[in-house]
């Protein structure tokens, strides 16, 4: 019999550090591993009788990370502690490595002895501003790999020291001296030159990228506690006490008002009312309940009172399903391992290799050890990844503001990866390809017919009433008003008795047993058109005729059909995914150009489906806004929230469209293959610039010419080529693959 546990992990830098975590704890007898480095949390299945959980734990610890088991995990102030620590870090390095550059760069700002004054400021950065990368350099180096921690700890340290070297035995401590540009150097001259600006600025630029990612990555838990927090806090009892939900056991017999959340799952035991249910299943029109039905927790009473019999609570109930779901899909995301990782996998092996041959060809030509020595080091001084720090960071930085001028949230460069590969996306129907509310789209019958019955609505809270009243021109006072849970309402509107509501209802309050006798073959053919296109028909009548059908749907966005037509021109396939019955979906599908039709799918459904088109080798983008879209947009490869939706789902994606306009996906998903393509290029120049730079200083020719230009042309490439994304305009149809 297996066992699940679910560790948090800290200590991890990049998805490489999770791919050995998992590689460690598989290796043990029984156990399948999966660790996400965005979650920083190894869901672990083992067998008890084989491995105790503390021997997981040793594993994690043996790779050179930390791991408590869940009952021992801190509470989260310790993430708010780490990501402050991070933050001070952070500012007290650029406060200190901005002097040193400017003084190392401006020629005109070196007086006498500045050197020194430069190594006082960037010592402290080198040694406690670097301390995490170090850290996590000499962890790589233990387990025989090498990441952009290893390339970051090697180049600054490399800078510092020989900076330190040519202070203290060469001539680059004298009084006088000045970083001079030679055009045509001298074999050696590096001797008497320091690089104390590359080590401290190279520090603070990654510094800045890890800070904003843990700020992002800290945010990786809120969709739960979103989750959590729908709930309702507070109950009242039957016999009147108010107590906690927490409080509640199963069997309980509680009281919902209208207006109010049902407290936890139920069964309703008296009372009838209309629930809106869209928290779950995403649709906008509410569910008639009464006794014997169920109901489920966090919902909405729209209606009447309602007691309801719990059935359960806790970890049991539909809320905490949809949690869990939330959960296992952000777990069973594999990360994306990042390109800086894999380029510098390979280029940190190569740059030590070189710098080893450099040292020993030298010496074995019968160089000095000095001469020697001083071509070595520069090998690594020169492979220092000035512009590999920005070219990552600044490209996100652009793109990201770019977006979010133009209204689109990208939470990571992980995203970016995912977006280039897309081939289909999923749309849930409500709030997303719809908009989401209830609205008048049709009346068929007399004129008068919407004022009077738009008056008598007016007084009522159902969200279809509501839409009904939103549409009439003008109200006339109502009279004797009253409300029948789940059939309609009644009132004497301008001296006229008015009935609105369900046919059959409206048929019984005009005297006419049966539901069509009394209303026209106009107006029983308009309630069957309505009914054969998903929509909802509301008869209304007076003087003891039915004189009106008032048809009311979730209408579909102007936008949606354009955007779609965008989105296929990207060459992603569209898919409409709901939870509403198939010939409404049918209905909207074909309004706005879509083909491939997902329908009745419950809110666990939502994620096997994108399971199931992952299985087939699809890589899936979800946009969804509600909460029962929250498992569906974490389980898929690109999870894109409508900004005008919950925070759940908001938090479940990668990506946020604020506008909630679909034709922000398209833009979206275009800006972000954009700013990949940016930081690839970027990565191209860094690496080029710096590796045109290695034979120059393999042979003995480095110089502050040479560094300061290498650095000073690989920095500037990447910082204007990442501008070009401020010119990226929203609403093109063309495709950015």
């Amino acid at each position: 019999m297996s066992a699940t546990i679910e560790l948090p992990i800290t200590g991890m830098t990049c998805a490489s550090c999770a791919n050995r975590i998992e590689r460690k704890l598989n290796k043990l007898d029984g156990v399948q591993a999966s660790v996400n480095y965005a979650t920083e949390k190894a869901t672990v299945d083992y067998d008890p009788a084989a491995v105790e959980p503390e021997a997981l734990v040793g594993a994690v610890e043996a790779a050179g990370y930390h791991a408590v088991l869940p009952a021992e995990e801190p509470e989260a102030p310790g993430t708010v502690d780490e990501l402050a620590s991070l933050r001070f870090r952070l500012i007290l390095s650029a406060i200190l490595s901005l002097p040193v550059l400017l003084v190392s760069m401006i020629g005109a700002l070196q007086f006498d002895n500045w050197q020194w004054l430069a190594l006082n400021l960037a010592t402290p950065v080198v040694l406690w501003g670097a301390f995490p990368f170090h850290k996590a350099a000499w962890t790589n180096l233990r387990h025989g790999t090498a990441t952009m921690d290893t390339l970051i700890s090697l180049g600054t340290l490399a800078a510092w020291l020989w900076s330190l070297y040519a202070l203290i035995f060469g001539d680059a401590g004298m009084a006088g001296m000045r970083m001079s540009f030679d055009l045509i150097p001298e074999q050696g001259e590096g001797a008497n030159h320091i690089y104390l600006e590359t080590a401290a600025v190279v520090t603070t630029f990654i510094l800045a990228g890890r800070y904003f990612e843990a700020k992002a990555k800290r945010s990786a838990g809120a969709a739960l506690k979103a989750l959590l927090e729908l709930g309702a806090k507070d109950v009242t009892l039957a016999d009147g006490r108010t107590v906690s939900v927490e409080a509640l056991k199963v069997g309980d017999v509680f009281l919902v008002r209208p207006g109010e959340k049902v407290a936890t799952d139920g069964v309703v035991e008296e009372g009838r009312s209309a629930v809106d249910m869209s928290l779950l299943t995403g649709e906008p029109v509410p569910v008639e309940v009464g006794p014997g039905a169920e109901v489920a927790g966090a919902t909405v009473n729209a209606g009447g009172r309602l007691l309801v019999r719990a059935t359960k609570v806790g970890a049991d109930t539909a809320l905490a399903q949809i949690a869990r779901l939330v959960t296992a899909a952000q777990t069973g995301k594999a990360p994306v391992q990042r390109l800086a990782d894999r380029v510098a996998g390979v280029f940190v092996p190569v740059v030590i290799a070189l710098s080893v041959a450099t040292l020993g060809f030298w010496l074995g030509t019968g160089e000095s050890a000095t001469f020697a020595f001083t071509a070595a080091v520069a090998v690594l001084i020169i492979a220092c990844p000035c512009a590999l720090g920005l070219a990552t960071p600044v490209a996100l930085m652009v793109g990201t503001g770019r977006g979010a001028q133009l209204g689109l949230l990208i939470k990571g460069p992980e995203v970016l990866e995912s977006t280039r590969r897309v081939d289909t996306i999923v749309l849930d129907k409500t709030g997303t390809v719809t908009s989401g509310k209830m609205s008048l789209v049709e009346v068929v019958g007399d004129d008068d017919a919407l004022r009077l019955v738009g008056s008598l609505e007016h007084f009522s809270e159902h969200p279809i009433a509501r839409a009904i009243a939103a549409a009439a021109p003008e109200l006339a006072a109502v009279d004797e008003f009253e409300a029948h849970e789940g059939l309609g309402v009644e009132g004497v509107v301008a001296g006229r008795h008015v009935v609105a509501g369900r046919p059959a209802f409206v048929a019984r309050s005009l005297g006419k047993p049966e539901a069509y006798q009394g209303i026209t073959p106009a107006l029983a053919e308009a309630v069957r058109a309505a009914e054969a296109r998903g929509h909802t028909a509301i008869v209304g009548g007076w003087d003891g005729e039915a004189k009106a059908v008032f048809v009311v749907a979730d209408t579909v966005k102007p936008s949606s059909k354009p955007a779609i037509a965008r989105l296929r021109a990207l060459g992603l396939t569209p898919i409409l995914l709901t939870g509403d019955n198939a010939t409404t979906a049918r209905a909207v599908a074909q309004e706005v150009g879509i083909d491939e039709v997902i329908a009745e799918v419950m809110p666990a459904e939502k994620a096997d489906v994108i399971r199931r088109l992952q299985a087939e080798g699809r890589v899936v983008a979800m946009a969804g806004d509600g909460v029962n879209d929250a498992p569906a947009l974490a389980q898929a490869d690109l999870g894109l929230a409508i900004g005008t939706g919950t925070d759940v789902a908001i938090e479940a994606s990668d990506l946020t469209l604020v506008s909630g306009d679909l034709n922000a996906a398209a833009d979206a998903i275009r800006l972000s293959r954009a700013t990949l393509r940016t930081i690839k290029q970027n990565l191209v120049w860094a690496f080029g610039y710096n590796v045109a730079a290695i034979p120059l200083a393999a042979v003995g020719l480095l110089n502050p010419v040479i560094a300061g230009l290498a650095m000073a042309l690989s920095s500037l490439s990447v910082v204007f080529n990442a501008l070009r994304l401020r010119g990226f305009k929203a609403g093109s149809t063309r495709a950015a693959s």
